[in-house]
């Protein structure tokens, strides 16, 4: 797919070392004595946002590390990292010189926690959507406040950027207005209301001909895969959106929270494998009459699994937000579909939302969460990553105090993939409509001769793993650009592949000062975009650009 180039020959003059900004992320407040985690792709540091209420509501400030105990798997962990809410709003970014750009964290959501809005439109009834979005209005006129960033994506058979992380409420607004016009579109890819095949034929036919009872047991036999092919097609959409989401968020310092407007979730993010957690949950629900829904998707388990790990190390947290409010049409299984909602909540560290006609106030508890929320991060006593599901359980000193945090996570390193499609992974990181964050770095573009572009990178190699070797420390990454017409059709395309130890010397001086690498690519006439992105081959983590190609130079 891609004209390959190896960059053994290029280092002397390709990798430079340049400045770039690092430390723990500006805004965060730290607890002094304990070290902010650093290379978070090299090490098994597990970060946990604990939102931390009194028995009103109110977020309760002024606890410290001690104030808390982390148990995994009912064995206590040691505190090795810990932040307490801050109000401080992070301050913007210098800007950045002519023709360059930047996915990193402070040009992507500075001066304020990042939030995500997502419209689902593959797993709700259109009447639902247009309520949503009318309620969404609702907040940003009534309840918005300065200094809340927010995104809009809507879900349809494809995740969409409907508007890029702002604070301006006239902007959200606009963009809000704006979908009215594409809500056709939406209601084209909303969930059907399907009619649940009946398992006998109706009273009236029961003593009909054998003919007949045939023909029902055909029909029911046609509607069950109708129904299991449309769930398959949602759950391939949810999934591939909540990877979306990942790459994109990923990066980005802190808790990100996702408000997920929705009539439900085609699976859940309950442990298959874990019996006691399974067993909890049937009680729970048990006591609360409500029937438990546990994965039923077992052909979908391992992407399950990676999805929920990759949410664990992103800290992502996912609110959903029952769309159809206390107006719940007796066609539709309203307590299956809350359940689902209150277990994706509870698995990521957020809440749940059922039952309300509300969801204005729903949207602004949810970012009340920021200011309750604070970090613990601690290195698991058990090493052994086998992709097990570890229960967490979190204690406070303080009695009469409610806590909010997600209840385990799949012990999943990410380097040890062993069907990674990188290919693949490209294609699905080029499409996310804003920058993927996993790796960070800044690039520009200068006008070459004979049609081409010269691309440099200059990357953050704190967002980069790296393995231990005789000769030093070892980068294996992967530089990518495309070249696109304004149609979308790609034009040309060049990769590049470092894969190299270096001295612990020059090992150190990168990890200070920067890595950055330069090729060239074709841009024949009619591009006017490029598309970039940069990838850690070990974890297959990933960053992505896309900025406009310089002109080219005029051949002597």
């Amino acid at each position: 797919m891609y004209q390959s180039r190896s960059a053994a020959c290029h280092l002397a003059i390709c990798v430079f070392l340049l400045g770039v900004p690092s430390g723990a992320p500006a805004g965060v407040s730290q607890d002094a004595s304990l070290p902010a985690p650093t290379l978070r792709v090299s090490t098994h540091l597990v970060l946990l946002d604990v939102v931390v209420t009194d028995k009103t509501g109110k977020p309760m400030t002024g606890l410290s590390s001690d104030d808390f105990t982390v148990k995994e798997s009912g064995k206590p962990q040691k505190i090795s990292f810990f932040t307490a809410p801050t109000q401080t709003v992070a301050p913007l970014a210098p800007a950045l010189p002519p023709g360059v750009y930047s996915n990193a964290p402070a040009y992507r959501t500075a001066g304020g926690p990042p939030t995500v809005i997502v419209l689902d439109a593959a797993n709700t009834q259109y009447r639902d959507q247009a309520f949503a979005r009318l309620q969404m209005l609702k907040f940003v006129s009534n309840q918005y406040k300065p200094g809340q960033r927010i995104a809009i994506f809507t879900l349809t058979n494809k995740l969409s950027l409907v508007q890029d992380f702002t604070d301006n409420p006239d902007v959200l607004r606009a963009a809000l207005e704006k979908m009215r016009g594409t809500e056709t579109e939406l209601s084209k890819a909303s969930a059907p209301a399907l009619e649940t095949p009946q398992t006998a034929p109706p009273a009236g036919l029961q003593f009909a001909s054998l003919q007949v009872q045939s023909a029902f047991s055909a029909l029911r036999r046609f509607q069950e895969v109708e129904l299991q092919y449309e769930k398959d097609r949602r759950t391939e959409a949810t999934l591939a959106a909540m990877r979306s989401l990942n790459r994109v968020l990923g990066g980005l310092p802190g808790r990100k929270n996702i408000i997920w407007l929705t009539a439900g979730f085609p699976f859940s993010l309950i442990p298959e494998q874990d019996d006691s957690h399974r067993s909890e949950i049937m009680m729970r629900s048990l006591h609360e009459r409500i029937p438990p829904n546990l994965t039923e998707n077992y052909e979908y388990a391992e992407k399950i699994r990676e999805v929920a790990a990759q949410m664990a190390t992103s800290q992502v947290a996912i609110y959903p937000v029952d769309v159809r409010g206390l107006a719940v049409s007796p066609r539709e299984d309203p307590v299956s579909n809350q359940q689902t909602m209150r277990e994706i909540a509870e698995e990521t560290g957020g809440r749940a939302f059922i039952n309300r006609n509300d969801i204005d106030d729903g949207v602004a508890l949810v970012l009340r969460d920021h200011s309750a929320t604070y970090t613990i991060g601690y290195y698991p006593q058990n090493k052994n990553f086998s992709r097990n599901y570890r229960s967490i359980n979190i204690k406070l000193s303080r009695p009469g105090l409610e806590t909010a945090y997600r209840r385990g996570y799949y012990a999943i390193d990410p380097a040890s993939g062993k069907d990674k499609k990188p290919d693949q992974e490209l294609a699905d990181a080029w499409r996310d409509q804003a920058p993927d964050t996993l790796v960070t770095f800044e690039a520009r573009t200068d006008a070459g001769e004979h049609g081409k572009t010269r691309v440099e990178f200059q990357v953050d190699p704190g967002s980069l793993s790296t393995t231990d070797d005789p000769s030093g420390k070892k980068f294996d990454v992967g530089f990518y650009a495309a070249a696109f017409s304004p149609e979308g059709k790609a034009l040309s395309s060049q990769a590049v592949k470092l894969d190299r130890a270096f001295p612990p010397g020059t090992y150190q001086k990168i990890m200070e000062q920067g890595l950055r690498i330069h090729f060239d690519i074709d841009t024949p006439p009619g591009c006017n975009e490029l598309q970039l992105a940069v990838r850690d081959n070990r974890t297959g983590y990933m960053g992505t650009l896309r900025l406009p190609t310089a002109g080219n130079k005029r051949a002597d």
